[in-house]
């Protein structure tokens, strides 16, 4: 079940050039161990191991929200010794992050369903989520056994048994992102090109990038870190409207 926030979604920043909200599909922590010759669940471990580190420097610059795509629903299929290695990883990262999060005014929040996770790791997500409910510094995201169209699902579901009507605004509030801002930048590592279901609504008008590089090296690389905003920089959004056009053919 998904609750409903009423949470005031932050404001966003003066400079139009710096995404607000940056969503990360953080792929290829296994390619990259292979390409090492290392085990790899080594590579997941590598790959979690600078987090706090990246939303800093993002802040710094003027991001407002960061989220990480880290377990999708469909990734139980995987061995369970990778399943329980990573279930192990993401509580010992989240424990970190309550540290984080007292120390740079941070708000935390964990979206997908909390319905297999082990117990004290469902525990953890939503002690991290209490004590930094109020934080204003900005907004860090793990999207833990999440798919986008489940997500869509149950707020289908939520909106049925109110019973009601529902505009655009009333739907989204019943989603688990829906005290999130829309994407700006969604960022994809591995030279994989896809969304695989992530974040479908919030995705609605964002801009994507695909990386070659994979996620252990993009989240270590303060020089990736650095070309991520300067491709944001460089698009021409314009949401479905663009430059008044001279229809008429006469010169101006």
């Amino acid at each position: 079940m998904f609750k409903i926030f009423t949470k005031k979604k932050a404001a966003p920043a003066a400079n139009a050039r710096i995404p607000q909200h940056i969503a990360f599909i953080c792929d290829g922590n296994r390619r990259w161990a292979e390409n090492r010759g290392l085990p790899p669940l080594m590579g997941h471990q590598a790959g979690i191991s600078n987090f706090e580190n990246l939303v800093d420097w993002f802040m710094a610059r003027g991001v407002t929200t960061i989220t990480f795509f880290i377990f999708s629903t469909e990734n139980w299929t995987r061995s369970d010794e990778e399943v329980g290695f990573l279930m192990n990883l993401f509580y010992t990262e989240l424990k970190k992050n309550l540290k984080h999060a007292l120390e740079k005014n941070l708000r935390y929040r964990v979206v997908g369903s909390r319905d297999r996770l082990p117990a004290r790791l469902a525990a953890l997500c939503d002690k991290l989520e209490d004590a930094s409910a109020e934080n204003t510094g900005g907004t860090v995201v793990f999207a833990l056994n999440y798919g986008g169209q489940d997500e869509i699902i149950d707020a289908v579901n939520s909106a049925i048994a109110a019973g009601a009507p529902v505009d655009r605004a009333t739907f989204e509030s019943m989603m688990d992102t829906g005290d999130l801002l829309p994407v700006d930048l969604m960022v994809r590592t591995s030279n994989e090109s896809r969304i695989s279901n992530f974040m479908l609504w919030k995705l609605a008008y964002a801009e994507l990038l695909f990386l070659p590089q994979h996620w252990p090296d993009l989240v270590k690389s303060e020089k990736l870190w650095q070309h991520v905003l300067d491709e944001f920089a460089g698009r021409d959004r314009r949401f479905g409207g663009g430059k008044k056009a001279n229809y008429s053919g006469k010169k101006k």
